[in-house]
């Protein structure tokens, strides 16, 4: 669960330190004041898509520290390298010019790891999930999710593609007679083409360096002859070598009046020994080279004819041989269509029956599923009361080739009926806000059940809900918070009284800048806070009074 929060220069709150606790703990405050903000920094640190515009006017990086304890993801620790500890840190710096720095118990990891760790920590369901819950394209993924059927979509999706990778192929090698012709021609001009210009590769890095060489040949012949001067000298002048070895047998001639002597004796050697060999490097390279404005005129006429091949063939010579084969291979499998196209048939029939026969299975799965989760969602629905909705999940086939595409043989639409004797519908023409929110509650909560993840929060989903089924929606969340730990951002009187720990979220002012405070509240915070939560600004002792009440009511209920 989530045991501590901290939060630094996020949007108008500057600092704050929350210290949660299990169970249901509720946020309350005026709109506006930094409740969502608060769940803006959950996210962040949980590795979701963010901002630099979330930080603080004037600050230049924003700073969320997040604690859990208890049942931790220690598998997945593990498997990326991280120490399986009993208490996990997970920290997100965003700076100032979008960079972000993440870490888990002070060790870095990437935004995607973090992300991928948060989602095993805590879930969050906000306003915008009503909007998914309103899409049939969603309804699908739900499905799944609670039916646990990814391993069958995945072996399924596996022969899928298959499939499609077969009648790619297929498609690719059927085409008319005077289609094949004008390839045929095309590559078996292209082929004699590159085979006439008998290219090696390396080819053109070769000739390109020989050409630079010869173009400097003059230059080149010159810097040598100075240079072997310098070795080797002049009839009339002594080159270094001879200086070299006239200067250690110098030495030598005393090296036995002291060990350092000896020491230079060695170097003086090894010097004559390096000029020699580079003396006669020089001899043998003047000797060697030859030029000729022939061979020059020769190697760029070779390398004009590589430069066209290039603009037509690819980069580089390893490219047009590449180009080469590639051509040849396509020819022979052009004039070997029908025969290619026969097997082909034959393997994609074969991969279509096992695509199907996996669709199938996947799909019986899927209806299993649904039954099981109509009749959960039927069960919550009338813990909300709502007993008189009927939900319904609606089959349809695909609309892909053979009834089959990527996520399967289904079409999934959730429908329901709001009153009893009205025909089922899509819930987006059926649903109330109200209905909407707590039909989304139900279905969270079903598919929370057994997803492993230990805590909860609910960013106002409670939009459109008032009276009786503000209760039975503060009952339910209660319920929930029973086995995981629940956080809720809520305008509900009932649904904060139902909480076990409670926090107000204050927006104030100080030395001309906006700030948020968190606090935590006692009883008589809790009643002052209810009471406002029922009657606006102007609280009385009879708001009090009924704020009592519903403190009473929800430890009543907590103790059944």
């Amino acid at each position: 669960m989530l045991s501590l929060l901290h939060i630094e220069n996020i949007a108008i709150i500057e600092s704050a330190d929350i210290s949660f606790d299990g169970g249901f703990n509720v946020l309350t405050g005026e709109t506006g004041a930094g409740k969502s903000i608060v769940i803006d920094a959950i996210s962040a640190v949980l590795g979701e898509r963010t901002s630099r515009e979330l930080i603080r006017t004037g600050a230049k990086s924003a700073l969320v520290n997040a604690v859990f304890v208890g049942a931790l993801p220690r598998r997945w620790l593990e498997d990326n390298g991280f120490p399986a500890e009993d208490e996990l840190m997970l920290q997100r710096e965003i700076l100032g010019d979008g960079r972000n720095v993440c870490r888990v118990n002070g060790r870095p990891l990437t935004v995607a790891q973090l992300r991928e760790l948060g989602r095993q920590l805590l879930n969050i369901h906000g306003q915008h999930d009503g909007q998914q819950l309103l899409d049939p394209d969603c309804h699908l993924g739900y499905l799944d999710s609670f039916g646990k059927t990814a391993p069958l979509l995945e072996d399924y999706q596996a022969a899928y593609h298959s499939m499609a990778d077969l009648r790619k192929r297929i498609a690719g090698l059927e085409m008319d007679e005077a289609e094949r012709s004008r390839r045929v021609d095309t590559l078996e001009y292209q082929i004699k083409e590159l085979e006439r210009a008998e290219l090696r590769s390396g080819e053109d890095e070769e000739l390109d360096a020989r050409k630079n060489l010869l173009r400097s040949s003059g230059r080149l012949m010159e810097a040598i002859q100075e240079a072997q001067f310098a070795l080797s000298g002049e009839e009339d002048s002594r080159g270094a070598c001879d200086l070299i070895d006239e200067a250690e047998r110098a030495v030598r001639s005393v090296m036995r009046l002291g060990p350092q002597l000896e020491e230079l004796g060695e170097k003086l050697a090894n010097l004559r020994c390096a000029a020699d060999d580079a003396a006669e490097f020089l001899r043998d390279f003047a000797d060697e080279f030859d030029f000729s404005p022939e061979e020059l005129e020769r190697l760029e006429s070779r390398l004009d004819v590589i430069y066209r091949l290039k603009k037509k063939y690819g980069p580089t010579v390893a490219d047009m041989l590449d180009y080469l084969e590639a051509c040849r291979a396509e020819l022979e499998q052009i004039q070997d269509a029908d025969d290619t196209i026969q097997k082909l048939g034959k393997e994609l029939e074969k991969v279509r029956k096992e695509a199907q026969k996996k669709g199938e299975a996947l799909s019986k799965a899927r209806r299993k599923a649904a039954d099981d989760l109509q009749k959960r969602v039927q069960e919550e629905l009338c813990q909300l009361d709502m007993p008189k909705v009927q939900f319904v999940t609606d089959f349809a086939s695909s609309f892909g080739q053979d009834g089959m595409d990527d996520m399967g043989m289904d079409q999934v639409q959730f429908l329901m009926s709001a009153n009893l004797g009205e025909a089922l519908k899509p819930i987006h023409k059926v649903a109330s806000g109200g209905e909407l929110a707590r039909i989304m509650l139900a279905l969270k909560n079903v598919l929370a059940e057994d997803d492993g993840v230990g805590s909860l929060v609910f960013d106002e989903v409670d939009t459109g809900v008032s009276g009786r089924a503000a209760q039975k929606v503060a009952e339910k969340m209660a319920d929930v918070a029973r086995r995981k730990q629940v956080l809720c951002v809520t305008h509900l009187p009932q649904i904060a009284a139902m909480g076990d720990t409670h926090f107000s979220v204050e927006k104030g002012e100080k030395k001309g800048r906006t700030f948020t405070n968190v606090e935590r509240l006692n009883r008589k915070g809790r009643v002052e806070e209810l009471a406002r939560l029922i009657g606006g600004a102007s609280v009385t002792d009879v708001l009090r009074q009924s704020a009592r009440e519903l403190l009473e009511q929800a430890e009543a209920y907590h103790k059944k």
